[in-house]
This record gives C-alpha cells, structure tokens and sequence, in this order.
C-alpha cells in the first residue's frame, strides 16, 4: 500500500469540483432533443456532450462518424463493413451532411440558451487504433493489416479530426472544445486478438512503440487544434496509456477488488493526469452516498488526500446508452447528484 502524507494535496488537487459528463453513443433520432435534454442537465461546471445517436441508421454512427472528419479519405459501406477509399461515394456524403447538421444544430440549442453557460462541449472521437481495426481496406481485410494505410489513415485522421475540432469551437461561439478519444478496441491490437475479415485468424499485433506514436500523434493533434482537454478511453488496456501519449484523462473503471489495485491510478492523479468514472447507474436506487463510496472509500484507504478526486468527472455506466432522451434527463441528473457529492466528500478532507 501507498503511505502518503493526508494533508498533502498533490499536483492534481488545484480543480475547484468533480463533474459530471458521458461519453457513450445515445439511442434516439431527434438531435434537437437529445442535445437540448443535455445542455439543460449537464450546464457548467459539468460537461455537455454532443451525442452520438446511432438509431439514426449505419451512417450515424461511431466508425462512420469518425470516418467523416477524415481528410482525403472516405468510407463506403460494404456487406462485410466499412471501407476506406481515396473517391467520395454516396455513404461518406450522407455521413458527412448528418455530421455537419448535428453542428449546426448543437449551434443553434446553444444560441437559444439565456444562461450564459460557457462552459465546454465534449465529442467522442473512434481513435486511430480502433479505427484501424474497425474498418477494411479495397480487399476486403482489416486496414490494421496494412502498414501503408494505418500511416495514411493517421495522418488523415489527425487532419481532418484538427478541422473538425475547429469547426466545433466555432459552432460553440468559442466555448471550448473537450475530445474523448475512444480506443476500446486497444488491447485487442496490442495482443494480436482482432479477427480477420474471414473471422478464421486473428491479424498480427501492432508493435507498442508504433501504438504509442499513433497515439501521440492523435493527442498532439487534437490539441494543437484547440481541444482544452483530452480524454482517452482504453477498454482493458491499462490507464496508464493516458499518461504515456500526453493526454489529460483517463476514462476508467473503479477497481472492484483490494485497494492495492486502485495504486496505479493514484500514480496516474499524482503525475497530473485527471480521471474519469463511469459509476453511476442508470437503473434501480442505490443511494447516492454508496455510489460516491465506490470511489471515495478505497482512494481514502489507499492513503490519498481526498482533494485530489477533485477535478475527476463522473459518468453513467455504459447502459446509458440504452435510455431514450426523456429517460435520459433522470440518469444525467443523477451524475450531477453524485458529482456534489463527491465534491463534498473531498472537500471534507
């Protein structure tokens, strides 16, 4: 067990809050709604999200998403996936006018607002690496298979995510932009475990080192765009993936096992790095103050001054995503809930 000094505060305790946010794609059509039901929960200091709502059809979602902010490349839609090509097609038209109108229409919410919140707005991004192992190349296998095309594709994505990053703070009227870098599908790659198109094989692993400076990139990039702040999801890959490609953030789960397991994330909060829970549940009551327990009880066991769980951000579980926009107002509420709460657990120590 770490042994630390209680009343030290650390370099990661100067935020005043914990806040509240989420990043999983939403069910629902309606933009509008969706966003306005957001904007009205989840106002500064917390973090409203511009949602990712994957009902509207195969172009709405994550991998087309994404595959719309590309420079110079595009994706078509195949029986086995998406495909990266170098022609525009009908798909990545389609893709990018439903990208380009949830802009407009994030604008306009926002230019009907009388509060004067001015607090940033998050997008969730699929990274370079999930992105890779999501989508195919002309002969039908995983672009991750190819050497040649994951440096094209970063250096696509990395041009084309800075523009569109630019065209959001513009769309915000200068509010500021947070990305979330999605890379679920990290440790997959790293352990050579992504299928082929066939599904027969697995593709050979991508090497750490070529990993880490993809990744870096992608951090480098969105910030020299002007993102206020980045956030990495790494599914099972180790949080500690946010420190080592310069992000700010690591989006993690609580560890459900003995403190010793919270220690790496400690590490994380003392070299700068802020992290990010998805812990409050969308279905059933627990009670708010268990909720926060799941978090404080073991950072408190572990020897950690309480202040330094300031500046985290809490957020639904992932089942989030199965709520539609008006249950969805409930679950956000309860993440603001418990971000009080946290804050004042922390400021207590």
């Amino acid at each position: 067990m770490i042994a630390r000094d209680s009343s030290s505060t650390g370099a990661n305790a100067v935020d005043a809050a914990v806040t509240a946010t989420f990043t999983e794609a939403l069910r629902g059509t309606n933009m509008v709604e969706s966003f306005t039901v957001i904007r009205g929960e989840l106002g500064a200091p917390h973090l409203a999200a511009l949602p990712v709502l994957g009902d509207r059809g195969p172009h709405a979602e994550p991998l087309a998403r994404t595959c719309a902010m590309l420079d110079s490349l595009y994706a078509d839609r195949q029986p086995h996936g998406w495909r990266i090509t170098s022609v525009p097609g009908k798909d990545s038209r389609v893709a990018g006018h439903l990208l380009h109108s949830d802009l407009n229409i994030m604008a306009d919410v926002i230019g009907h607002e009388s509060d004067g919140d001015r607090g940033p707005v998050l997008t969730t991004i699929v990274g370079p690496i999930s992105l890779a192992a999501g989508v195919h190349v002309h002969n039908g296998e995983k672009l991750q298979s190819d050497h040649g095309a994951r440096r094209e594709l970063l250096q696509s994505w990395c041009s084309g995510v800075a523009e569109f990053i630019g065209d959001m703070a513009r769309n915000t009227e200068g509010r500021g932009v947070v990305v979330h870098l999605d890379e679920r599908e990290l440790q997959r790659v790293l352990d050579g475990a992504i299928p082929t198109a066939s599904g027969y094989r697995t593709l050979r692993a991508i090497g750490r080192q070529e990993v880490r400076n993809a990744l870096t990139d992608a951090v480098d990039a969105c910030r020299e765009a002007g993102a206020v702040e980045v956030a990495i999801s790494t599914g099972c890959a180790e949080a500690r993936w946010a420190r080592d490609i310069g992000a700010d953030a690591a989006v993690v789960l609580p560890p459900s096992g003995p403190v010793q397991q919270w220690e790496p994330l400690a590490a994380l909060v003392e070299t700068g790095q802020k992290l990010w829970f998805p812990v409050v549940p969308v279905s059933g009551r627990p009670a708010i103050r268990d909720i926060v327990d799941v978090i404080a009880r073991p950072w408190r066991d572990l020897g950690m001054a309480p202040q330094t769980l300031l500046g985290s951000r809490v957020l639904p579980v992932a089942e989030v995503g199965q709520l539609t926009p008006p249950e969805l107002a409930g679950a956000l509420r309860r993440c603001t809930d418990v971000a009080g709460a946290l804050t004042e657990t922390s400021n207590e120590g």
